[in-house]
């Protein structure tokens, strides 16, 4: 399992801790951990995230990208 590095990266520039991020999704906080954490999420789970942290929530099913795909890049 690897993670999701991408995400982090995401959850940071916007300055919030794992719980804020949780909470702005309407998730738990370990749910939230888990799917950075690289562990499987339910589609309506990723949606929720992505529409909080504003990207696109298919990021959690790409499987061709490596991790240097995967970075968030703001511009």
């Amino acid at each position: 399992m690897r993670k999701r590095q991408w995400l982090k990266e995401i959850r940071n520039r916007q300055r919030m801790n794992h719980d804020q991020a949780a909470a702005l999704s309407g998730i738990d906080r370990t749910t939230y951990t888990k799917a950075e954490n690289g562990y499987p999420i339910r589609v309506r789970t990723a949606q929720k995230i992505a529409s909080a942290l504003g990207f696109d929530w298919t990021l959690f099913y790409t499987h061709e990208c490596d991790d240097k795909e995967q970075s968030f890049d703001s511009a």
